[in-house]
Parts: C-alpha cells; sequence; structure tokens
C-alpha cells in the first residue's frame, strides 16, 4: 500500500507544477480542469471563473507521485503540520535541489553536515511547501 500526498494550491496549481518541473525535473501526468468535470460543482464551491483551474493533477519527482489542485481556489493556500523529503544523491544534488526551491521561498535550516547526513537542509518553498533536503548516510 503506499499513501500520497495531495497538495492543494488553492489557484496557484499550474504555476507550482511549471514551478517543480523546472526545479526538480517534474513531469506532470494527469491533468484535469474544473471544466472537465460531467457536472458543475456544487453552488458556492468554487468563485466565478474557476473552470480552467486545475481540479486534480499527478506529477512525479522520481519515482514519487505526488497529487495536486487548485482545491477551492481560494487563493489561501496554509501548508502547515507536514514536510515532503527529498533524497539527494550528493552534496551536489542537494544544493541543486535547496536552491533551486529556496527561489522565492525561505531557507528554514541552511543546507550543512548534521549528526545524521553529510548535507541536509530545510526550504519552504514559494508555495508555502515545507522540504526537507537530505543526502543519506553518516558525516
Amino acid at each position: 500500500m503506499a499513501i500520497l500526498p495531495y497538495l492543494f494550491f488553492e489557484g496557484r496549481c499550474e504555476e507550482a507544477l511549471a514551478f517543480y518541473g523546472k526545479a526538480l525535473g517534474a513531469r506532470t501526468g494527469t491533468l484535469m480542469r474544473f471544466r472537465d468535470a460531467p457536472d458543475p460543482p456544487p453552488p458556492g464551491m468554487l468563485p466565478p471563473g474557476s473552470e480552467d483551474r486545475v481540479m486534480h493533477a499527478e506529477f512525479t519527482i522520481g519515482e514519487a507521485k505526488i497529487m495536486a489542485s487548485d482545491g477551492h481556489c481560494s487563493q489561501a493556500v496554509r501548508f502547515a503540520g507536514f514536510g515532503l523529503s527529498l533524497p539527494a544523491r550528493d552534496a551536489v544534488e542537494a544544493g541543486h535541489y535547496f536552491a533551486a526551491l529556496a527561489e522565492g521561498g525561505e531557507v528554514r535550516m541552511p543546507l550543512g553536515a548534521t549528526f545524521w547526513s553529510p548535507c541536509f537542509g530545510m526550504v519552504q518553498d514559494r508555495f508555502g511547501v515545507l522540504w526537507m533536503i537530505g543526502v543519506e548516510g553518516a558525516p
């Protein structure tokens, strides 16, 4: 059994998919818009003009599948209480991922050696998603 993260970008999903494609080489697979649904959403669920927003998308980073949506298109994104762990092969790859995700985001813990990893850091990207990037192994 696999548990898949589902991220709600509240109106910025398409922007996030493009960003992760550039920053991490993410590949977008399925992408459905609200206008593609056979039935209209319940009254009041979405603001007017949301027909072209992303109802559901799936993207992959390496072997990991992540699902995403614009949710209720509220523009009020709140990612809290979790982070995504992104393993890197080495410090060079970790640095590449870290720098790409930090663009427009906020460094929470700079990359550096820890007692559990030769290279680990945390960054909250421009959408508010917390990423923990690390290289496996003892320092």
